[in-house]
């Protein structure tokens, strides 16, 4: 047979151990730092793919019978690779070829 409620009866939950205690803390620090960190890489994220990139030239003339496949920019220098395998580096002020380098 059930008892009712009286005043007298606690109906908190009991006292956790010293160590559970430490767990619980535990866990909720890491949430909050799981969480600040993924705002903190979304907010990277969208902030880098936002930017304007690097300029490219207006045109480029490539050798005949050339085919871009990719290309890459530096200080001062530009770089396209060729379906030949063939990397041609371009000076960025004048558009000269200054380099080719063969791919083995």
């Amino acid at each position: 047979m059930a008892m009712p409620n009286t005043p007298e009866q606690d109906t908190s939950e009991p006292e956790l151990p010293a160590n559970l205690r430490f767990l619980r803390q535990l866990i909720t620090v890491l949430t909050v730092v799981m969480i600040g960190g993924l705002v903190v890489v979304v907010g990277l994220l969208v902030t880098r793919f936002y930017g304007n990139g690097p300029e490219m030239p207006e045109s480029i003339t490539l050798p005949d019978g050339a085919e871009a496949r990719a290309f890459t920019k530096g200080d001062g220098w530009y770089a396209v690779v060729t379906a030949e395998n063939t990397i041609l580096i371009f000076d960025a002020l004048t558009g000269q070829m200054k380099q080719t380098i063969q791919i083995d």
